[in-house]
């Protein structure tokens, strides 16, 4: 008996070893990051840069808190950021309409107002795993379920930077879902002393803690909200792009949250962000989840040893102060706005300041150019006349008034005649032209007071204007929408085939967090239409309506950087704009990263590379940028299929500037491009450059 007894004790700690053993096979136990295991804590250590570490205590006994420290070090001492925090997820499944439109593509989905219901996601501890990959560190952990999804915990460490990202990865085999979810750190009892983010006129507020605080949501600039711990600060934020799902506004909707019992699902005082299941109130289509995908329902935190305001402009270094920021001979452009301002406020004859609104949202936000999209279902585009010229007369004063040397605002409108689905028109000066025509009437004449004036009756009116007047036209939100089918259902039609048709739009739809780029949809189209020997482009649209200083611009944003040295003046027209476009001679970016040279074997953008007879040539790209980098994609086709050459960029570390040459073999291709994506799913890709 005596034996059984002393077996027993001597296997207890084989027995407690065994249920939280971590899996080190896959971690570099060389390089910079130190992870130990003892008495159930694995602490990892990390450089954070400047000398300084990150250190990160993960408790692993059943029961306890799983984060049982945060620290970072100022002077080489470590302060604690946040004790005794558990990872927290509310997970909201939907059904996704797969039927009716255009399958997982769809927009037009309301799935609030379909059965849906919202689940805490339940973590339990079970083993767990440390991983080297590049310059991060992957840490794997327990197991983690919600409804019908399953999965595991993953904590991603980023050496350079005190970045942190939480995410749990689940998946669902249940098909035609959609999904939200909000995400933060919970601790029994406040672990904070005071919380503080940024208004959303930017300037800094904070809020004492108190264990009875009830939950409550604020609407933020920077999308962040900050725990003030004893000794330092824990910044909370969403990637800056990808947790947004696609909608028409970019209304502020409260998207973080702190206090108590949030949701009454989340037990206990917290932080963290959240979406709005309403979202706008109009069509909400929220996240795709296909069956089996991986979706990263996850947050970033920052750690910082300094004051909450240090906190907020660490954060805000990621998105260049949510600014575009600036690239010698680059102009940025930003197209597709229904703010409908000539109808709303000038027609209506409301008082019209010097600098409305919405043109300080774009100065302020470091866009160049904007191209509108005014009269979106609101004016009189068929006539007559008499309501029509004096409306688009109205456009083009209001455009003349608030450009300048530094700005440009550009006439255009989303006519959705003619060709079939929705298209956007944009011309190198202003035009008067109506969309209608009368039996017997001429297709220009000249009108007082106006000049030319265009009476367009069908699909080759519509051509003819556009040659007559050097325009260009496009897709605009291409397979999705009210574009659903389009550009497919015309592309062999003799206006799409011209030089005029610019080719498609791009935007984040559908929204999938399984997904390691955003805007799929549109990077097909552009390989398809490469694929059928034309020489079109893809432009990043935003395709909004409101645009005010409280609203959440930036996650809605995109841009196109133009090769250009100087805006052209307002009044002398703006053909350089378009000859840019038409050319190809852009890269988009959501604001994240750079790419001012790309080049393969010295040809650019929109031009045409004759391959050397063994098809290898060097991809050039000198490439800025802020959170780390994931990889980089050169993809190519011969003309019927896609070929894509993947290169890790996962050993780069956040802020960034770096000139790579990429050896590839293109034989047998008959054209290429490039993409960029981060470790925040943020992007930046070319246009196509042509082979022969």
């Amino acid at each position: 008996m005596r034996k059984a007894i002393l077996l027993v004790l001597w296997l207890c700690p084989l027995l407690l070893n065994a249920q939280t053993a971590v899996n080190f096979s896959g971690f570099n136990k060389s390089g910079p990051v130190k992870a130990v295991v003892n008495n159930q804590v694995l602490t990892v250590n990390w450089p954070v840069g400047g000398n300084e570490k990150g250190q990160l205590l993960i408790d692993l006994r059943q029961g306890s808190p799983l984060l049982k420290s945060l620290q970072v070090s100022q002077n080489k001492v470590y302060k604690e950021v946040g004790s005794a925090l558990d990872p927290a997820f509310v997970l909201t499944v939907g059904k996704r309409d797969l039927i009716s439109q255009n399958g997982w593509n769809i927009f037009f989905d309301k799935v609030p107002q379909k059965p849906h219901q919202s689940y805490p996601v339940k973590f339990e501890k079970s083993s767990s795993s440390v991983r080297t990959a590049g310059s991060r560190t992957v840490i794997r952990l327990g197991k983690v379920s919600a409804a019908s999804f399953n999965g595991a915990l993953e904590i991603t460490l980023y050496n350079g930077s005190p970045l942190i990202n939480v995410a749990a990865v689940i998946s669902t085999p249940v098909d035609s879902t959609a999904i939200l979810y909000d995400a933060g750190l919970v601790s029994k009892t406040p672990s904070w002393k005071g919380m503080a983010w940024s208004s959303t006129d930017d300037k800094l507020q904070t809020a004492n803690v108190a264990a009875g605080d009830a939950s409550q949501n604020l609407a933020v600039k920077y999308r962040t909200i900050i725990g003030e711990g004893k000794a330092g600060n824990l910044a909370v934020f969403p990637a800056p792009h990808q947790y947004f799902y696609p909608l028409d506004e970019a209304f502020n909707l409260k998207f973080v949250w702190y206090g108590n019992n949030y949701r009454d699902m989340l037990p206990g005082y917290g932080l963290g962000i959240r979406q709005e299941l309403e979202g706008d109130k109009r069509f909400v289509p929220w996240f795709n989840a296909p069956p089996n995908t991986q979706q990263r329902l996850n947050f970033f935190c920052l750690l910082s040893a300094g004051s909450p305001q240090d906190a907020l402009t660490a954060v805000k270094k990621f998105t260049h102060n949510d600014v575009y920021p600036k690239l010698p001979g680059y102009k940025t452009l930003s197209s597709h706005f229904h703010n409908e301002y000539v109808m709303g406020v000038i027609r209506k004859g409301k008082p019209v300041p010097d600098s409305p609104n919405f043109v300080k949202v774009f100065r302020k936000t470091g866009i160049d150019i904007i191209h509108l999209g005014e009269f979106h279902y609101t004016a009189h585009p068929k006539g007559p006349d008499s309501l029509r010229l004096p409306e688009l007369k109205a456009l083009h004063d209001m455009c003349a008034r608030f450009s300048d040397s530094k700005f440009l605002l550009l006439p255009g409108e989303e006519p959705n005649e003619f060709l079939g689905g929705h298209w956007l028109s944009f011309f190198p000066k202003p035009v008067y032209w109506v969309m209608s025509r009368k039996a017997n009437e001429p297709f220009v004449s000249e009108v007082p007071g106006y000049g030319k004036v265009y009476h367009i009756g069908d699909k080759d009116d519509m051509l003819k204007l556009m040659e007559a007047e050097n325009g260009l036209m496009w897709t605009a939100h291409p397979r999705t929408k009210g574009s659903t089918g389009y550009p497919d259902k015309y592309k062999d039609e003799k206006f799409f085939l011209s030089d005029h048709f610019m080719g498609g739009a791009w935007k984040h739809i559908p929204a999938d967090l399984s997904q390691p780029r955003i805007g799929q949809r549109v990077f097909e189209l552009l390989d398809d239409m490469n694929n059928w020997g034309l020489k079109k482009h893809i432009i990043a649209e935003a395709d909004l309506f409101t645009v005010e200083p409280e609203n959440e611009m930036y996650a809605h944003l995109n841009v196109n950087y133009l090769k250009m040295d100087k805006l052209p003046d307002y009044k002398q027209g703006w053909q350089p704009v378009l000859d840019d476009i038409k050319q190809g001679k852009f890269f988009t970016s959501t604001g994240e990263i750079m790419l001012p040279v790309f080049n393969i074997n010295g040809k650019q953008s929109g031009e045409t590379l004759t391959l050397p007879a063994n098809g290898k040539v060097v991809v050039n790209a000198q490439v800025n940028w802020t959170f780390p980098l994931s990889f980089a994609e050169v993809i190519s086709g011969d003309g019927s299929k896609v070929y894509r050459h993947r290169i890790e960029l996962n050993s780069t570390q956040a802020f960034g500037n770096k000139t790579f040459s990429w050896p590839v073999d293109l034989k047998g291709r008959k054209w290429v491009r490039l993409e960029v994506w981060d470790a925040a799913v943020n992007g930046a890709f070319t246009q196509t450059i042509y082979l022969q």
